[in-house]
């Protein structure tokens, strides 16, 4: 079997398991059982398809096979329970509707709604999403919630089971619903691409399967709600910034910085695209932090080479996203930008307040940042600390090896 077989069928299996999971759930309103069927169908996907060839409907053809599965597992209970009648109704043949139908995008949708649950709290929601609709491994989701993986495992659990108890129906929310849960599935969308376009952790720097899925299901949501503006602003954040995406990585898969990466690589299709849409949102009227994110985006996309880029508008952009968000990766960035424009110090400076942030401890982006800011000072000794410091403290290797690398290149500087 070629690697490229293999790939695509890869690729072909994350894209239907939400579809698949979203009807297997809405067929048989059983979360946790469903997941198991599901699983099982694709793990007999990966072996069959690539050694006898893809199905004619490889979406009918999961759907059939967990459908069997949890058809057996009905069997199983209803005999316990002496109701074999329920047998006979369950066990009728199973549609098998045509793969890229609207069904298909419906129910990826439904399930990506059904996830942000109101049962749920947001940190649940946001998790069970992760897991279900973009396919993130218990051990990644609690790496980007900064939990252990046992405490993730628990919660992701407990939220099927909430899902599973409060009787709400598997479909489309009502407008009511559907705005009250908008913000965590824009969330979960947004912590999906982030966790594609820089892997927290592991040897490769990007999984481009899970930024091109969650380009393509908030594609999927713009379409169902066209006139939100803060669904068309993260869209176009995700494609003004995956955009970069062939220029990030050299050869040999090292990291390559915006400043550093060859313009001409950037995808100008998806920067038109993506400027078009954030210029097309932020006059529509309130305007949110994704339209102000892909406003940043698009200031770096238009400039056509670093030196050009326009750091006082980025520096103004960020100091309205860092009045509407409580985040300190945005107080981060903006001290980036303060660097930019009025020198490292006044940047460092801004970097003090956030040595007490708890929720920044540890994490390597705040020594990496400082690194950065000190070398632009010319203080090459402890720029070189805190390189190494951010070095030890990430676990994806691209980026450590970027950051040790950056610390050896000042070591040998007159």
């Amino acid at each position: 079997m070629s690697q490229a077989i293999h790939d695509a069928t890869e690729h072909l299996i994350r894209e239907l398991a939400p579809q698949v999971l979203g009807s297997v759930i809405r067929r048989y309103r059983d979360f946790p059982a469903a997941e198991d069927a599901v699983q099982e169908a694709l793990i007999a996907a990966s072996i069959e398809w690539p050694r006898d060839g893809l199905p004619v409907n490889p979406r009918g053809w999961l759907i059939q096979v967990a459908s069997r599965r949890m058809i057996d597992q009905l069997r199983s209970d209803i005999a316990r329970r002496n109701r074999e009648t329920a047998v006979a109704a369950e066990t009728e043949q199973v549609a098998m509707p045509a793969y890229g139908d609207a069904a298909c995008q419906d129910d990826t949708l439904i399930l990506l709604f059904m996830c942000c649950h109101p049962a749920l709290s947001q940190s649940s929601a946001i998790a069970l999403t992760l897991r279900a609709v973009g396919g993130l491994t218990t051990a990644e989701i609690a790496s980007a919630f900064l939990v252990p993986e046992a405490t993730m495992a628990q919660r992701i659990s407990r939220a099927k089971q909430s899902i599973g108890t409060s009787g709400v129906p598997f479909g489309l929310p009502t407008d009511l619903e559907r705005a009250e849960r908008l913000r965590a599935v824009l969330h979960v969308l947004y912590l999906i691409f982030n966790e594609g376009y820089t892997s927290s952790g592991g040897s490769q720097l990007q999984r481009t399967d899970l930024s091109t899925e969650a380009i393509r299901l908030t594609r999927a949501l713009h379409q169902l709600l066209a006139r939100d503006p803060e669904v068309a602003g993260l869209l176009a954040l995700m494609l003004l910034t995956d955009a970069r995406r062939d220029a990030r990585s050299g050869p040999a898969g090292e990291l390559i910085p915006l400043p550093q990466q060859d313009r001409g690589k950037w995808n100008r299709a998806q920067i038109a695209e993506g400027i078009a849409l954030v210029s097309q949102a932020l006059p529509q009227g309130a305007v949110g932090p994704y339209q102000l994110q892909a406003a940043i985006a698009a200031v770096h996309d238009e400039a056509a080479r670093a030196d050009d880029t326009d750091w006082p508008q980025i520096l103004a952009l960020y100091s309205v996203l860092e009045r509407l968000s409580d985040n300190p990766l945005i107080t981060l960035n903006r001290a980036i930008a303060v660097a930019m424009v009025h020198g490292p110090d006044a940047g460092l400076k801004l970097l003090h307040a956030l040595d007490s942030d708890e929720r920044l401890a540890g994490n390597h982006r705040l020594d990496a940042t400082r690194a950065h800011l000190l070398e632009m000072a010319g203080d090459h000794p402890a720029a070189i600390e805190h390189y190494r410091t951010a070095a030890a403290r990430t676990t994806n290797l691209a980026e450590r090896n970027y950051l040790i690398t950056q610390a050896a290149r000042l070591r040998e500087l007159p």
